[in-house]
């Protein structure tokens, strides 16, 4: 075999190689919100719901996870994301039921587990609310990379409280997924949720 015919059958080889090894590949998912697949955070939620029952990530297993941190008295950003969250759910269909919404409040002192459940469920029967101590607040915001802070008001009881506006979403496997930025509107949140409920176990 001369050296020509030998570099030729080389250079067949190596491509067919390269092009078996990207058959076997996986095409990345074309996320709208931001793909945070694999992060060290985001992980553990453990609060209590609005009956003062403990609630944990692991428990819904089997479903998508929206996980939104707010407050009831939020004048904007919280109504109009869990209103969104709503109007995906319904977009869905029969799948809108394998879609869990979580609603974290970021202001125990004012949020009580019966204003927190009365709260959410205007927005749907099964949108859950939780809430902690400030301190397991904290703790959660700590873990989700979450920013919360009181903003005075004219009296001590009418604070605002600036916070991170945007969703976690983890898969059907309890992984966190992505981070959906407030303002990126229902359908974008719906088309990356048809892509996780799609998803093989």
């Amino acid at each position: 075999m001369t050296a020509s015919a030998m570099r030729r059958r080389w250079f067949t080889l190596a491509l067919a190689a390269l092009l078996s090894g990207c058959e076997g590949a996986a095409p990345k998912p074309s996320f709208k919100g931001v793909d945070i697949t694999g992060a060290e955070y985001a992980r553990k939620l453990s609060l209590t719901d609005g009956e003062g029952q403990p609630r944990t990530l692991a428990e819904f297993k089997g479903k998508l996870v929206v996980v939104f941190f707010g407050y009831t008295q939020c004048p904007d950003v919280c109504p109009t994301t869990l209103v969104e969250l709503s109007e995906v759910k319904r977009s869905l269909g029969a799948d809108g039921a394998r879609v869990q919404g979580i609603f974290v409040s970021v202001d125990p002192e004012r949020d009580s587990a019966a204003l927190l459940k009365s709260y959410v469920s205007n927005f749907g029967p099964d949108i859950i609310g939780l809430r902690g101590s400030l301190d397991e607040t904290k703790a959660v915001a700590k873990e989700f990379k979450v920013f919360f802070a009181k903003a005075p008001g004219k009296t001590e009881t009418s604070y605002t409280v600036d916070h991170t506006a945007g969703s976690y979403v983890f898969d059907a496997q309890g992984r966190v997924r992505l981070f959906t930025r407030y303002g990126s509107g229902a359908q974008a949140l719906a088309d990356d949720l048809k892509i996780l409920l799609a998803e093989k176990p």
